[in-house]
């Protein structure tokens, strides 16, 4: 007779292994990758803060009309952050008291419009498609930074972003002899400090990915999110969420899917959903934003995965 030990072992297949150790290997890589991501930006955030002060921030995003929202946006056009990555510069500005549209705007074009997945954008779909990309998620990010703030939605910052993290260690009552702390040694204890509040939420987000990573089949996604599916778009735009790897990987990844038979507005929703709001950076979002600004948050990427897919179709139905 089978034991019952043995017929557990049995029920592992090599496929279950291979999709176990595709899970793990993410989760090292987004664990280790993430965590530098964020420590090194932190810490330029800071040190750049030492040398441009709050309010020349504040000037730059806050001009008048619709200037400061295409600052913001041709500002995250030219930083190569990923949607995890955007989060310290974010509090960065959310402690210089930059205006709320344009950070919001920073928030949305950053990890849509960075120089590499443009850069593969092109190099994968060709400029045509490139060029319609870029203006639909520059278009809408504007768009949805300038509404959100005539909206009031900046009441749904919680207050503790606006803080400084305290750093523990030497204060007045060591005494008159203690040595000054430089510069560097101060944004350091700032960032560590910030980096101890979002570890809970960033290895939470990290874990929960990487299990969809590695087990969710590249052959289902394109079998749901085919041309013949009427809810294909709606559909690829919600998956790419979870399916979130970072702007590197999402361009080839969605390149296969599309010769596996995945319609190419399907592709365009699934890339848009994907880089633009991951399901770390949302879990991240948590500890700057109250839920309403997160379904807000959330509403954007959406409503622009899908009004690009459909769209896309409108307009390059022969592509």
């Amino acid at each position: 007779m089978v034991s019952e030990e043995n017929l557990r072992l049995t029920m592992i297949t090599p496929d279950m292994l291979a999709m176990a150790k595709d899970t793990l290997d993410m989760f090292v890589f987004l664990a280790a990758e993430l965590t530098i991501l964020f420590l090194l930006i932190s810490y330029a955030v800071g040190i750049l803060q030492e040398y441009i002060s709050p309010a020349k921030i504040q000037q730059i995003l806050s001009a008048k009309r619709g200037k400061g929202y295409i600052i913001a946006a041709f500002l995250g056009a030219i930083t190569p952050f990923c949607s995890c990555s955007t989060i310290p510069f974010l509090k960065g500005l959310l402690r210089a008291k930059a205006g709320f549209g344009t950070m919001m705007v920073f928030l949305f074009a950053s990890p849509l419009l960075n120089p590499i997945i443009i850069g593969l954008f092109a190099v994968t779909f060709g400029l045509q498609v490139t060029v319609f990309y870029f203006a639909i998620a520059m278009g809408v990010s504007v768009i949805a930074g300038y509404t959100l703030e005539k909206l009031g939605f900046e009441r749904y910052i919680k207050p503790e972003a606006y803080e400084a993290p305290t750093s523990k260690g030497c204060g007045s009552s060591c005494g008159s002899k203690a040595k000054p702390v430089s510069k560097w040694v101060r944004v350091w204890r700032s960032t560590w400090a910030d980096f101890k509040k979002v570890l809970p939420y960033l290895i939470g987000g990290i874990a929960v990915g990487s299990m969809i990573y590695g087990f969710m089949p590249t052959e289902w996604v394109a079998s749901v999110a085919n041309d013949d599916n009427i809810f294909a778009i709606p559909v690829a735009a919600v998956i790419g969420i979870p399916l979130y790897i970072r702007a590197e990987a999402v361009i080839p990844l969605s390149a296969a899917l599309a010769a596996k038979g995945m319609g190419l507005g399907a592709v365009m929703a699934l890339i848009i959903g994907s880089a633009g709001a991951s399901l770390t950076e949302v879990i991240l979002l948590k500890s700057i934003f109250k839920n309403k600004m997160i379904i807000a948050f959330l509403v954007v990427i959406l409503g622009m995965a899908i009004s690009a897919g459909y769209l896309y179709q409108v307009l390059f139905p022969a592509v």
